[in-house]
């Protein structure tokens, strides 16, 4: 059987659902998915034809903002199978993955489907992750991973993943996976996440509750007995420039203030630099904390933490813990998500003033900070 492949159109719609029912008892894509797919979702869907027919499809979601693709679903009809249709699909959305600048290709697959096991591991991917009661009907999920643009392998660390519970906690967030990678057997838990918020939270928003600020995060962390160090780039307190309300500024100039007075009788050690050496941090033992613009991932102009957990020549890697649910994704989807140094440099300036800023965890105690416990 000769089999033609292309993306996706509208009018593919019904051979998609009937593609869907024939293959799948649970988790179907509805008709509303395949129209977000094809028309406007940052994802790409791939069909093979053969002779007028539709015989099979996969889909294919990209991470904005970095060198991530997943395989999100795969199906064949029952009368194509068998002709190695499945491995040609594959093939096209590495190769289609590839062209989105794409080094990591990540899927699903349920451990009763040895068929398809046996497909994935014979072109190279390997498992790293089980996922409990994560299909419709409870079954669990085996995560695979194949490196699509063959070079040195990643440095990432293991470092523990925690998802962000509220709008305004990324910071919070990522300070509890940084504590928690240096202190292995921390406990993440949101009612930490909502204290730190508490201690470091200087940032007035147009509306809802503020963010946090390296120097807040620094301290917070400095109070626990970590060693830290902060860099940011500019004076004064950050982001005046995005509120209105003059007594909201004066406020945020206030905090500020406090902050740099605290640290002032800390031994956090403070760097005025535009310049981030990720890997020489990472070289010397740091977990860092690194403020990002989250349009590069997301297209919101909003400042973002991330967590970086490891590196190599050619990616740096991040933990975000803000989990977009609207675009299929997944906690997994947020982990050591692989960024090129070029994205990562662009992504971790902010603003006009080209803010740089971040919060470095050591995993030496300090000798003279306080103990909070």
């Amino acid at each position: 059987m000769d089999f033609i492949f292309r993306n996706a159109r509208p009018d593919d719609l019904p051979s998609l659902l009937g593609l869907e029912n024939q293959c799948f008892e649970h988790d179907r894509l509805s008709p509303r998915s395949f129209q977000w797919m094809i028309s406007r979702a940052h994802a790409s869907l791939i069909v093979a034809q053969s002779q007028g027919r539709l015989m099979g499809y996969a889909l294919l979601l990209f991470h904005r903002g970095t060198s991530l693709a997943r395989l999100y679903s795969i199906a064949i009809a029952p009368d194509a199978r068998g002709q190695g249709l499945g491995k040609r699909l594959l093939a096209e959305a590495e190769q289609n993955a590839r062209e989105h600048d794409c080094a990591y290709l990540r899927l699903e697959v349920r451990p009763d489907n040895p068929a398809a096991i046996r497909l994935y591991e014979g072109v190279g991917y390997r498992r790293f992750a089980l996922i409990n009661d994560y299909y419709e009907d409870h079954a669990d999920a085996l995560r695979f991973e194949k490196r699509i643009i063959q070079r040195p392998a990643s440095a990432a660390r293991q470092v523990p993943y925690y998802q962000q519970t509220t709008d305004f906690t990324c910071g919070p967030a990522c300070l509890l996976m940084a504590m928690a990678a240096l202190q292995p057997g921390r406990a993440l838990a949101r009612r930490e996440e909502v204290q730190l918020w508490r201690e470091a939270t200087t940032v007035f928003m147009t509306s809802g509750h503020g963010g946090c600020s390296p120097q807040g995060l620094a301290l917070a962390a400095w109070r626990r007995g970590f060693r830290v160090s902060l860099q940011v780039s500019v004076d004064g307190p950050l982001f005046l420039s995005g509120v209105r309300s003059e007594n909201k500024k004066d406020v945020m100039r206030l905090v500020h203030e406090e902050f740099c007075n605290e640290l002032q009788h800390s031994d956090v050690q403070q760097v005025r630099s535009s310049q981030l050496d990720i890997p020489r941090l990472l070289a010397e033992g740091g977990q860092p904390l690194v403020l990002i613009s989250n349009y590069r991932l997301t297209r919101a102009k909003a400042p973002h933490w991330v967590l970086v957990t490891g590196c190599d020549e050619d990616f740096i890697y991040l933990h975000d813990p803000d989990i977009d649910h609207s675009r299929h994704r997944q906690a997994l989807d947020c982990q050591h998500l692989p960024v090129s140094h070029a994205e990562f440099q662009r992504m971790s300036l902010f603003g006009g003033n080209k803010l740089r800023a971040s919060v470095i965890l050591h995993d030496t105690h300090q000798a003279n900070g306080p103990n909070h416990g």
